[in-house]
């Protein structure tokens, strides 16, 4: 049994890494006090760390001893306001950094951190397409100086693109259309020739299952799928073959299908159900 730190436990790819990892491993979570909501069923295995600033967190952190950090914390936007500059780097820097500031009081062997193939805009290396996955980069920068300085840790950026699965209350393409399917809701896809890169939920965690069983050298991996799935074809199945429903509106022809930076994948691994047909399952379930 490992003992484990994540932070953003109540996020999509978080709540479902804490689920999976917490029957065999001792599990301590990081939430805000503002978020934090006591869980129904209690688990001996799983301790929260409530924090009501960063001063407090830090105090807090200096309490535990873990093997491995999974840092999942993230605020994510598509597009930003003047106004949430802000939030953006208190969450995706300023809040990384006082964990990475801990790691050698914590005894941490091992940190995860989840980076965004965004950064790499259409495979162009440290081209961010958003101020949200440039304070990525910039949290990749900060990392860097942390490995070169804490010699004991590995450390791991692992590069996720578009995603989906359970606990997925975001608003984004593939929650949108499910939730629109269930609701027999008209389906607005503004491009027709939409290509995603996508990948479940449950191909991250076992991908964290691998870098905690097995010695891998430092460094960025990429976490994607092989193929793009194309968004109408997947709504056209749905329609012919599981007689679904759907009406569909598409405002361009454009082919959108952005490219990857060529990153090394992570050894002794590969996904396993994010294909067109798992995809498929997902939606109609």
């Amino acid at each position: 049994m490992k003992k484990i730190l994540i932070t953003g436990s109540n996020g999509f790819v978080g709540r479902n890494i804490l689920n999976e990892l917490l029957p065999k491993h001792k599990i301590y979570a990081t939430v805000r006090k503002k978020f934090f909501r006591k869980r129904k069923k209690k688990d001996k295995n799983l301790s929260f760390i409530v924090f009501k600033n960063h001063s407090d967190l830090n105090v807090k952190l200096k309490k535990i001893k873990v093997d491995c950090v999974i840092h999942c914390a993230t605020n994510y936007l598509k597009a930003h306001k003047s106004d949430d500059i802000y939030d953006l780097i208190n969450a995706n820097i300023i809040f990384g950094n006082i964990i990475l500031e801990n790691l050698n009081k914590m005894n941490v062997k091992k940190f995860i951190n989840f980076s965004t193939v965004w950064q790499d805009f259409d495979g162009k290396e440290n081209m961010p397409f958003n101020l949200y996955s440039a304070t990525k980069s910039a949290f990749e920068n900060i990392i860097r100086y942390y490995k070169n300085k804490l010699k004991k840790v590995s450390f791991y950026n692992l590069y996720i693109g578009d995603t989906y699965g359970s606990y997925d209350n975001r608003n984004k393409i593939i929650n949108v259309i499910k939730t629109n399917i269930n609701n027999n809701k008209f389906i607005n896809i503004i491009y027709k020739n939409l290509y995603l890169n996508l990948l479940n939920v449950l191909d991250i965690t076992n991908a964290i299952k691998v870098l905690l069983k097995r010695n891998i050298k430092s460094g960025n991996y990429n976490l994607t799928n092989k193929n793009f799935i194309k968004i109408s074809k997947v709504l056209n199945i749905l329609r012919k073959k599981y007689n679904i429903n759907i009406s569909l509106k598409y405002a361009s022809n454009r082919v959108i299908k952005y490219k990857i930076l060529k990153l090394k994948r992570l050894p002794h691994w590969k996904p396993l159900n994010s294909d067109t047909t798992d995809l498929i399952k997902f939606l109609i379930n």
